[in-house]
Formats: C-alpha cells, sequence, structure tokens
C-alpha cells in the first residue's frame, strides 16, 4: 500500500499579488521560493512559498486572480490550512498579527491550541506549536529559528462523503486514525512536518471555488517510481487518475476523491534548486521551457511584484 509522509504542498487561489506576497512574506515571514506562472495560464503568477530551502511539507503555493470572484469555503475543499511553529512561539505571533491588525482567536482542537485567523482573502490559516519538524532559518523581517514557521502542521478537510474520504486516507494513501473528538477526526502519516488530517464530518454548505479557497491539496512520494506505484494502486481503488504531469520542480498526478477534494500526489525531487541557487530563489521570474520565448510579452502582461517589510 502507498504510504505518503503527509502534506507536499497545498495550493491555493487568491486575488492581488502583491497583497499575497506581503502577507505571506511581510507578516508570516515565508520565503518566496519560486516565482513563475501558471502552466495553464502563463499570462497568471504561480508564487510558491515556504522555509528556506523551499522543503516538501513547507510549500504553500498561490494562483493570483487579481480580478478573480470571491469564493466560499465548504465542501469539497481544504477548509483550514494548519502551520506549524517552534513549541513557545505563541506569544510572539499572537503580538505579530496584532501589530498587524489580523483579527485572530484561539480554539483547541485534540488538546492543542490554534490561533486561527484568515489572509486578506478569505483563507483560513492556523497556527499550532509543534516539536517535530527541522526550523527554519529565513530570517526576514524579524524571524528567528525561534520563533519562524516550520512548513505544515497539517489540513482540516471538508468532505462531503467524509466516509469515503476517510477510507481514502487509510487505505489509499497510508494515514493511520488518530483519534476522534466533537466533529473532527484525526489521521496522522509518518512525516514529521504536513503529517496530520482532521476530517471536519459536520453538515456543511458545498463550497464554491474562488479567491480565498483552497484549488488542491498534495501529498509526498518520495520519488517517480513511487508515484507510479501510488497512481496504479489508486487506479485500481476505482479512482480517475490524470497521467503523469510534469511541473518543472516536482512530477505531479491528480484525482478527484469520492468527497468532491482535488487530491494531488507529488514527487520530492527535483525541487526548486534545479534552476536558481540557494541564495537566490524566488529571485527571478522562472518560467516553463515552452514558454520562455514569450517572455518578453509575459513580463509585460504581469503584475510587478516586490519584497517588501511591514511593521
Amino acid at each position: 500500500m502507498f504510504k505518503t509522509k503527509g502534506i507536499h504542498h497545498i495550493s491555493a487561489i487568491v486575488g492581488n499579488p502583491q497583497e499575497n506576497f506581503d502577507f505571506y512574506s511581510g507578516i508570516l515571514g515565508l520565503r518566496l521560493v519560486k516565482k513563475t506562472v501558471n502552466f495553464e495560464d502563463p499570462g497568471a503568477y504561480h508564487l510558491y512559498f515556504g522555509n528556506d530551502k523551499g522543503s516538501p511539507g513547507t510549500i504553500m503555493t498561490f494562483f493570483p486572480w487579481v480580478k478573480g470572484f470571491r469564493g466560499r469555503v465548504g465542501t469539497g475543499q481544504v477548509g483550514a490550512t494548519s502551520f506549524a511553529i517552534p513549541q513557545g512561539s505563541m506569544p510572539f505571533w499572537e503580538k505579530r498579527l496584532h501589530a498587524n491588525q489580523v483579527l485572530f482567536n484561539k480554539r483547541v482542537r485534540f488538546g492543542e491550541t490554534y490561533l486561527s485567523f484568515d489572509d486578506p482573502h478569505g483563507l483560513q490559516l492556523e497556527l499550532v506549536e509543534r516539536e517535530e519538524g527541522a526550523r527554519s532559518e529565513w530570517p526576514f523581517n524579524g524571524g528567528s529559528p525561534e520563533t519562524a514557521i516550520k512548513g505544515f502542521a497539517g489540513a482540516v478537510l471538508l468532505s462531503s462523503s467524509p466516509g469515503h474520504t476517510m477510507g481514502l486516507l487509510r487505505s489509499g494513501l497510508g494515514f493511520e486514525a488518530a483519534g476522534k473528538e466533537g466533529n473532527y477526526v484525526r489521521y496522522r502519516s509518518e512525516g514529521e512536518l504536513g503529517n496530520i488530517i482532521d476530517v471536519d464530518v459536520s453538515e456543511r454548505e458545498r463550497g464554491r471555488m474562488g479567491t480565498g479557497t483552497v484549488h488542491h491539496i498534495a501529498f509526498r512520494a518520495q520519488d517517480s517510481a513511487e508515484q507510479i506505484e501510488a497512481r496504479a494502486f489508486i487506479i485500481n481503488k476505482g479512482y480517475t487518475v490524470t497521467p503523469v504531469k510534469n511541473r518543472k520542480y516536482f512530477q505531479a498526478i491528480y484525482f478527484k476523491e469520492h468527497g468532491d477534494i482535488l487530491f494531488e500526489i507529488a514527487t520530492d525531487p527535483p525541487g526548486f534548486l534545479i534552476d536558481e541557487e540557494l541564495d537566490h530563489l524566488g529571485e527571478s521570474l522562472m518560467l516553463p521551457d515552452e514558454y520562455e520565448d514569450k517572455r518578453e510579452e509575459i513580463e509585460a502582461s504581469l503584475i510587478e511584484i516586490r519584497m517588501r517589510e511591514t511593521e
């Protein structure tokens, strides 16, 4: 059976790219590890944020829809994206969010305290202290290894058919049941980051894709060989899975699970260092080879974004 280590990346739809950059880099302190374009729509950015090295399990990606309509968070989607912060750093984050006028509240789930808030475009985010996972060394805008976001803690799934979704997590992706509390059922994988999936089994309105919603959640395969085995295994369980798609920084396959959430399985390699050095990740617009001859036209169509510090 295929057993993923956990979340590889989560991709969401947002609005203005500079607002997106200011929030995730300036306030949350994540590193922009790749600035590229949507493979299906090269006139739009695809931005990747993560830890200092752009490691699997830390990458939040965004499709900015500058004139996009607002979506609705509901079934068939990831409800909340949870980030892991070092033990003892919660007071730092409460102060930082307050200083930047980000409204938040605290929630307790499975004995853990979550700092819950929305990004400027409506994405639901959480911070939770975790001992697991390497610390990020990215120092931008007042961050430090003692307080910086490590990567994903996990995600909350809003399924239109929770039983099917939970069955797939167990028998298709190798997660293990880890408890039930109220409307939540928890699953755990063997990785150190992105290893917790909470399924919210309460009844909810159907989600509508648009800005402020998650487009898909991707799970890790250690290499292409494991991905091919996983694809065959999932097809055998009755799912329709895409052929392998080359996303330059990883290979990807996609399928919609029976709770209507779009799942991806992405390979850990080759990673984000194949076209930029570690010290210069995210500094230049990197285009897929097939669009390189249209660079001037593409650059002219994109809104210029720049790194700037916040208070």
